[in-house]
């Protein structure tokens, strides 16, 4: 089965896997973030994954599971992936969910816009 880069990316997170982010990633990304209370920026791959796995979901918050992966839908040549996560922080149980709207060349992104629930309680 072929996944498409937005299922790469959601299974990527979950399990806190920078390498093959690194890849996913075009080394020159146009990438920014949303979440509660502050907007994020990076122009390189190494910038994005740093702010995906160095800031939002780091290694001390464990992903047990994906609960939820929305796939494939595109609007004209920008695709959406949105997914789900239970995890266990320091903080005790939580949830956040992520949409990301996407743009590739060949399989990697190339342009993401990505805006963050933020950890919720569980």
């Amino acid at each position: 089965m072929t996944h498409t880069p937005g299922w790469k990316l959601a299974n990527a997170v979950a399990d806190h896997d920078e390498a093959t982010l690194l890849t996913l990633f075009a080394p020159d990304v146009s990438f920014k973030g949303l979440t509660p209370g502050r907007v994020w920026e990076a122009d390189d791959a190494v910038g994005a994954v740093d702010i995906m796995l160095g800031n939002w979901f780091e290694a001390h918050d464990h992903i047990d599971e994906i609960v939820t992966l929305e796939d494939g839908d595109m609007v004209a040549d920008t695709a959406r992936v949105s997914y789900r996560f239970n995890m266990t922080t320091p903080d005790g149980p939580r949830t956040a969910e992520q949409q990301v709207f996407y743009r590739t060349e060949g399989e990697q992104i190339t342009y993401a816009r990505v805006l963050c629930s933020g950890f919720r309680p569980l």
